[in-house]
């Protein structure tokens, strides 16, 4: 087992990126390189940066990555708002993205908040 794959944090933003492809399927063409590119990399950031921190050495480093997660995962919930208020994508389907996204988000902030217990207010062990 890769060491990201213990991590709830990590599991739940895989299922997001896997949601978020899934949703943005159904996309215009004409987004193809607008909001449907912009919402699949930040769904697979969140999830790829909670995966390279835990490979790094410490805890300072992984919380930097987390921190950059979170940063992808709030990025994603506005794009998603955005999605459904341009008609892209469906009340539903955009429920189930928040619903997703939002778990998400309270796993990785949680490990966050573990972690920042551990290294201190300055990132120091």
């Amino acid at each position: 087992m890769r060491p990201y794959e213990k991590l709830i944090a990590w599991h739940h933003c895989h299922r997001l990126a896997l949601l978020t492809y899934k949703i943005t399927e159904g996309f215009p063409k004409s987004e193809r390189y607008g909001i449907t590119s912009q919402m699949r990399r930040a769904a697979v950031s969140a999830a790829a940066n909670i995966a390279e921190g835990s490979a790094k050495r410490g805890f300072p480093e992984l919380r930097r990555f987390l921190d950059i997660s979170l940063g992808s995962l709030s990025e994603l919930a506005y794009l998603g708002t955005l999605a459904r208020d341009l008609r892209l994508l469906a009340v539903d389907s955009w429920q189930d993205l928040d619903r997703v996204q939002a778990e998400a988000g309270r796993t990785t902030m949680g490990l966050y908040k573990a972690i920042a217990r551990r290294t201190g207010p300055r990132g120091n062990p």
